[in-house]
């Protein structure tokens, strides 16, 4: 008798378990969520802010038009950027930033499907925006305004200014992750967006030591005092370098090379969502917007310090 209670209740959980199975696979994909705690969507939605200017900035670049011709929906009824324009690329970096631009795409989707997320921030990727940040780097007022779309020398430039903050941001918040979800998520976005950094890095280091026209600069000079500008705006120390260092500060200590940045031990230099929202506001200060933000980012965590008493 106690062989056969067993064997009924053994085969009765079986058959439980199989119909759990079936009407699992059979349910919506909505109903599949894995859970991703706030402290994990805080973080990540702070990254979504840069995945929107930068969407937005390599498809205006490569395109003349952004988000709202490729993918409406992923705007989610935000605003249009401001000053987005087409630039004037050579055939091989018009090829490259539209990958770049597609990709992003496909973040923002992949983002917004893990997490809430929000509609499109305000985003001003202007001329106008691009000269005050060249000239808060190079320290006086460029003559005539660097303007990004000119040409593909100056859209690279602009280029560096962007993705390289979001790649720190999410090193920065990937110990920080609870969830499977998230750390799966983010894994897969640094990998990208350090690939685009290193993209950009390389086909600058082959221009490194040209001039950049009409300023008289270096290619290298110009990264080296926006990476400045980038370490001056965090208010963190050092976690930013340009094309070429002092060989001591090189890899191993043995190159002035420096295509990939990283620090003593060639990893990945961190940023917290502090210090990436003061370096994208352009303020120093994550309280004050402006920059590529002028009505500030949205999500939380940047929210939070834009309440006034």
């Amino acid at each position: 008798m106690a062989l056969s209670i067993s064997t009924t209740t053994t085969g009765a959980a079986t058959a439980t378990a199989v119909i759990s199975l079936i009407l699992l696979l059979l349910l919506p994909p909505s109903y599949c969520y894995e859970f991703v705690p706030d402290s994990d969507a805080n973080l990540i939605e702070v990254a979504l802010n840069l995945e929107f200017l930068e969407t937005e900035f390599f498809l205006y670049g490569a395109l003349g038009h952004g988000l709202d011709s490729i993918a409406p929906s992923l705007a989610a009824g935000g605003p249009p950027p401001i000053g987005g324009t087409q630039a004037k690329l050579d055939a091989l970096v018009k090829d490259v930033i539209l990958q770049f631009g597609l990709q992003e795409v496909g973040h923002l989707r992949a983002i917004k499907s893990t997490v809430r997320g929000f509609p499109r921030p305000l985003l001003n990727i202007s001329a106008e925006v691009f000269a005050k940040v060249m000239n808060s780097a190079i320290g006086r007022n460029l003559e005539p305004p660097f303007n990004p779309y000119d040409n593909e020398l100056n859209f690279l430039l602009a280029s560096y200014v962007i993705p390289y903050v979001g790649l720190t941001g999410y090193v920065g918040a990937n110990p920080n992750l609870q969830s499977f979800a998230a750390k799966r998520l983010v894994a897969g976005l640094l990998g990208v967006e350090s690939g685009q950094d290193a993209v950009i890095r390389g086909m600058l280091y082959r221009q490194a030591t040209a001039t950049v026209d009409p300023y008289g600069i270096s290619v290298a000079n110009f990264t080296d005092r926006i990476s400045e500008l980038r370490d001056r705006l965090g208010c963190d120390g050092l976690k930013d370098e340009g094309l070429i260092v002092p060989e001591a500060e090189g890899a191993e200590g043995k190159i002035s090379g420096n295509v990939l940045a990283g620090d003593k031990n060639s990893l990945s230099y961190d940023r917290t969502p502090e210090e990436i929202l003061r370096i994208v506001y352009g303020s120093g200060d994550e309280h004050v917007p402006g920059g590529f933000y002028p009505m500030g980012a949205n999500g939380q965590i940047a929210k939070s310090y834009l309440q006034r008493p």
